[in-house]
């Protein structure tokens, strides 16, 4: 009887201890700062990335940007364990990669522009990026890519302009009314637009001949800049709402808004004002992440007005939790924040640039998972 009692006093301690680990193993991470490479000089900044898996990814910026100075053109690889600044062949220019995206491991673009104003555009085949000439005539500001496509958004002539890369030539694709900020592209007759007009925030859908507009939220100066498209019937875009008055310096609430198959419908975000600048899908497909630029909150009665909000949201597909960026010695918050998915497994990177210390900037790039 007492062998009985001990041995069940000690199975009940073991399911204790195992629910304990069980649940110390469940809870939710956090995001960590990843530091740049030694190399990367001081006043520098990341604008976007791209990754092929936990081994390899690539990032792209700026660098030694003064007061007077125009910096020069970034490039990091992540090689699984830390980023190293990697060389541009024949990039003896002064300027700035703006974007970079990836239809595989060997066909990656960058775009980027230099202190003249003329656009740059670099791409990578597996083994080494080298410049290539740009279309004629057009400002370069993002490539974007998916399902085997590559798609650049620029202007020519002061007019907005898609460019779709097709045969090995890059053709111009007609652009919806308005502005377009960002694009989710699916295949060559699949391809969501994120921007606006001046009836407000507009998504659009290209399905290989024309464009399908709607206002997702009528109000002047709303705006979305990222779509993410899981299915026909579950869209997202994210942006900044808008208005009109109200004191210098206001700040603007966020905008998350959801497509069903049937219309278009605004989620609320534990958040108070802000912008989403970016959307990142979870292993399995769906909305996974929000990046939320300037987040802040309403204070408590009798406290501050505003207090910090969230800076990025993980949606498990019911509800969403709130997560801080890490504070990093001699830096401020991150102005901006872009999130880059890590293909086959639950890995988010962020990339941006930080406040730093009397009026600088500093690159800032954060992973979770």
């Amino acid at each position: 009887m007492a062998r009985r009692l001990l041995l069940a006093a000690l199975a009940a301690v073991l399911a204790i201890a195992l629910a304990v680990v069980t649940s110390a193993a469940a809870e939710p991470g956090t995001w960590q700062h990843v530091p740049v490479p030694a190399q990367v000089r001081p006043q520098a900044a990341m604008n976007e990335a791209v990754a092929f898996g936990p081994k390899k990814a690539w990032a792209v910026g700026t660098d030694a940007v003064g007061r007077s100075a125009p910096g020069f053109p970034l490039l990091l690889r992540w090689d699984g364990a830390a980023w190293q600044r990697k060389g541009l062949p024949g990039a003896d220019w002064q300027g700035e990669l703006l974007s970079i995206a990836a239809a595989s491991p060997t066909s990656a673009w960058a775009v980027g522009r230099d202190v003249a104003g003329a656009a740059r555009l670099l791409r990578f085949d597996g083994r080494s990026w080298t410049e290539s000439r740009p279309p004629r005539g057009v400002l370069l500001d993002r490539a974007v890519a998916g399902g085997g496509e590559t798609w650049l958004i620029g202007s020519r002539d002061g007019a907005q302009v898609l460019l779709r890369r097709d045969g090995g030539v890059w053709r111009d694709v007609p652009v919806p009314p308005g502005s377009v900020y960002g694009l989710h592209v699916l295949a060559a007759d699949d391809v969501w637009a994120a921007g606006a007009t001046g009836l407000g925030a507009a998504v659009s859908h290209w399905d290989g001949a024309a464009w399908q507009q709607t206002i997702v939220q009528g109000f002047p100066r709303a705006a979305v800049s990222s779509v993410l498209a899981v299915s026909p019937t579950e869209v997202w875009a994210g942006g900044t709402d808008g208005f009109v008055g109200g004191p210098p310096g206001r700040p603007i609430p966020p905008l998350l808004v959801h497509f069903d198959g049937q219309s278009w419908n605004r989620v609320a975000v534990p958040t108070t004002f802000g912008s989403i600048n970016s959307l990142a899908p979870s292993s399995s497909g769906g909305l996974g992440w929000v990046a939320v630029a300037r987040s802040q909150k309403l204070g408590p009665p009798g406290g501050p007005p505003l207090i910090p909000g969230p800076d990025f949201l993980s949606w498990d597909g019911q509800a969403f939790t709130e997560h801080d960026e890490p504070a990093v010695a001699g830096e401020g918050e991150s102005l901006a924040l872009r999130l880059v998915p890590v293909p086959g497994t639950a890995t988010v990177w962020s990339v941006g640039r930080a406040e730093g210390p009397n009026g600088t900037f500093a690159p800032r790039i954060l992973r979770f998972g």
